[in-house]
C-alpha cells in the first residue's frame, strides 16, 4: 500500500476528522488559517462553498502538500436561516439570540466541499444541503446550553452529536452533512477527479 494517495483534511474540525476515520480513511490534518471574515458570497450556499474552496486551495498550495501528491479536502458549514448565513456565533449573547430565533423553526445547513488533486491541479466542488428542524427549548434550557460553551465552536450554534441534540426534532437529508462533511458527496467529488474512495481506505 506504499503507493496509496495521501489524504489531507484542511480543517481542524474533530467531527469531520471522526467522520472520515469512521469511513475507513486516515487523513492528515493541515489547518488552512484562512480569514473567514474576509470572504463573502451572495447566498449562504455560495458562501459555504467559497469558504471550503479557499481552505482547500491554500492547503493544496503548500510545498510539502504538493510534494506528497496529496488529495486535499476542504469543508465549511453555515446555517441558512431566512436567507442569512449563520456561522459560529461571536459570543454567548449571540448564541442565545440565535437559539431564540431558531426554536420551533427549520433552517438549512449548507456545507461546501472542495477537493483538490495536487498531482493534476484539478479540483471538484459542490455544496450539500440538509434541512434541520429545531425543537422549542425553554429560555432556561437555552441559557444552560450556551453556558457550556459548545455553541460558540459550531456553525449555527448547534450540533447533532453534542448537548444540543435533544433540542433538534429531526433532519431531512444527510446526517453527516450536518456534522460537517457529506461522505456521499465526497465520494462523488473524488470520482470526478478519477479517484475511487475505496482506494483511500486505510490498510
Amino acid at each position: 500500500m506504499s503507493d496509496q494517495r495521501r489524504l489531507v483534511l484542511a480543517s481542524k474540525s474533530p467531527a469531520r476528522l471522526a467522520l472520515l476515520r469512521q469511513a475507513g480513511l486516515a487523513p492528515d490534518v493541515v489547518v488552512s488559517g484562512v480569514d473567514e471574515e474576509a470572504i463573502s458570497a451572495p447566498t449562504p450556499a455560495e458562501l459555504a462553498l467559497a469558504l471550503a474552496q479557499a481552505k482547500a486551495s491554500v492547503v493544496a498550495a503548500r510545498p510539502d502538500v504538493v510534494r506528497s501528491g496529496a488529495l486535499v479536502v476542504g469543508c465549511d458549514s453555515v446555517l441558512d436561516l431566512d436567507g442569512h448565513a449563520l456561522g459560529k456565533p461571536a459570543d454567548a449573547a449571540e448564541a442565545t439570540a440565535r437559539w431564540q430565533a431558531m426554536r420551533g423553526r427549520s433552517g438549512t445547513l449548507q456545507t461546501g466541499h472542495c477537493v483538490y488533486d495536487t498531482v493534476t491541479g484539478h479540483h471538484a466542488k459542490a455544496t450539500a444541503s440538509t434541512v434541520v428542524r429545531f425543537g422549542e427549548p425553554s429560555d432556561a434550557e437555552i441559557a444552560a446550553y450556551v453556558a457550556t460553551g459548545e455553541p460558540l465552536y459550531v456553525a449555527g450554534a448547534f450540533t447533532l452529536d453534542g448537548r444540543s441534540g435533544p433540542f433538534i426534532e429531526g433532519i431531512d437529508g444527510d446526517h453527516g452533512n450536518v456534522l460537517g462533511l457529506s461522505l456521499p458527496l465526497l465520494r462523488r467529488l473524488l470520482a470526478e477527479l478519477g479517484v475511487g474512495i475505496t482506494e483511500l481506505w486505510a490498510p
